[in-house]
């Protein structure tokens, strides 16, 4: 067989396999459909937290649950699976307003490094931005 009909056909199978995966679902992405959609995939990983409220990002691929203690539940949607995280002040590496809808941070976990995250109500953008400054974490060490 001459070489170019053996590339002719390995390019038409790739472009085959790649198309069937398409077609059948699997470039498709995971997206939060409500705040009880968070929570309730949240409860799958971690199901002993109870959420006290939840905030969704604009884009439905981010979820930040505040399960108390100074501690944040993080659904995150990546490709069509979902990453949980529980966070806390001390995870928080940066943390920045973009404006007064965005929060920007990065983690030290090194298997999620955080990111930028626009939310609808600037009062959740600013929740989430005051509950996860340091601070916040020793007011109750202040105060004794």
């Amino acid at each position: 067989m001459s070489l170019p009909i053996l590339v002719a056909i390995v390019t038409f199978g790739i472009a085959l396999s790649v198309a069937a995966v398409h077609f059948t679902g699997g470039s498709k992405t995971a997206t939060l459909s409500s705040a009880a959609h968070a929570v309730s995939r949240f409860a799958e990983d971690f199901p002993d937290e109870i959420v006290a409220a939840a905030r969704l990002t604009t884009d439905a691929g981010t979820a930040f649950l505040d399960i108390g203690r100074g501690r944040f539940g993080i659904v995150h949607c990546i490709g069509d699976c979902f990453l949980t995280r529980i966070v806390t002040p001390q995870d928080v590496v940066v943390l920045n307003a973009g404006d007064v809808n965005t929060v920007l941070f990065r983690l030290a976990d090194f298997t999620w490094k955080g990111g930028r995250f626009r939310f609808a109500d600037a009062a959740d953008a600013q929740g989430l931005l005051k509950k996860l400054e340091p601070q916040h974490s020793n007011s109750a060490k202040e105060a004794a």
